[in-house]
């Protein structure tokens, strides 16, 4: 982020889960299970950001200002309802699929900051 904005930590809340194989630190995630959470295939609603992935666990965020990858160019500021890409980022929700309605603030070069 460039300027004299910013939104890096803003309302920042982290819980820490077991992580199922292939979470890695940055994809959106969503629970698979009891304490677990694990990738989303796309079109998937999620429940926050891996931002660490350690040993069988994650530290995921869950709530606050988050930056999160989109090849998306239907992802614009405003609300907007978000589903995972199945690459680790969000896109657009499209017919059929429940997205989480979020508050996106700033779309740059492939990445956009949400407010989860």
């Amino acid at each position: 982020m460039s300027g004299k904005i910013a939104f890096e930590g803003i309302g920042e809340v982290r819980a820490t889960f077991y992580a199922a194989d292939g979470v890695a630190e940055g994809q959106v995630v969503k629970v698979t299970e009891n304490g677990t959470v694990g990738p989303c295939a796309a079109g998937e609603s999620f429940c926050g950001v891996a931002r660490s992935a350690w040993d069988g666990c994650a530290g995921v965020q869950v709530g606050g200002f988050a930056e999160v990858s989109t090849q998306d160019a239907n992802v614009t500021a405003g609300y907007v309802a978000l589903v995972a890409d199945g690459n680790g980022g969000v896109k657009k929700a499209g017919d059929g699929e429940n997205g989480r309605e979020l508050l996106v603030v700033l779309v740059d070069a492939g990445m956009a900051t949400v407010k989860l």
